[in-house]
């Protein structure tokens, strides 16, 4: 079995916006509640190596591990998986944005597999992924959405 999940959002904001906070990769402690830190390893083209390095958990455990990452401006996606795996068999994650009336749509979809000695099973970690997806991505738009209004306030005073 392999687990899969897709979430999105809507946000209020233009899609320039949108792109550039959420891939602005070293914001990304101030734009996630759940990263500590990120660490640029090395960049190659469009392809970004780092590592994610998240808060500890309430075990205590600091979970960390390398990912890529290969942002298409042109068909507005991104494309990202683990290097370094950890209890997953795989991890490959794709972004879509998507311009909309209301704004920028987002939508995450991931793919993984949990290894066969992973302390968690697909089907736990696809309700954990969706949970904590939602609660991501819900502080991503509030935090974007107060940037756009930052900028239009901005925008009104030089006029």
């Amino acid at each position: 079995m392999a687990g899969h999940t897709q979430n999105e959002i809507t946000i209020a904001a233009p899609l320039d916006l949108v792109w550039d906070m959420t891939n602005d990769l070293e914001r990304w402690p101030q734009l996630f509640s759940e990263y500590a830190s990120v660490e640029i390893l090395s960049r190659e083209g469009n392809r970004t190596r780092f590592r994610l390095t998240m808060h500890p958990d309430d075990d205590g455990t600091v979970w960390s591990w390398v990912s890529e990452r290969e942002p298409d401006r042109d068909t507005l996606t991104v494309r990202a998986r683990r290097v370094e795996t950890g209890p997953f068999a795989h991890m490959d994650i794709l972004w879509q944005y998507e311009e909309v009336p209301a704004g920028t749509r987002m939508v995450w979809t991931q793919d993984f597999a949990m290894k066969p000695d992973a302390p968690v099973d697909d089907a736990w970690m696809t309700d954990n992924i969706n949970r904590n997806s939602k609660i991501q991505m819900a502080l991503i738009r509030d935090r974007v959405e107060q940037a756009a209004a930052g900028h239009r306030s901005a925008a009104a005073l030089a006029d």
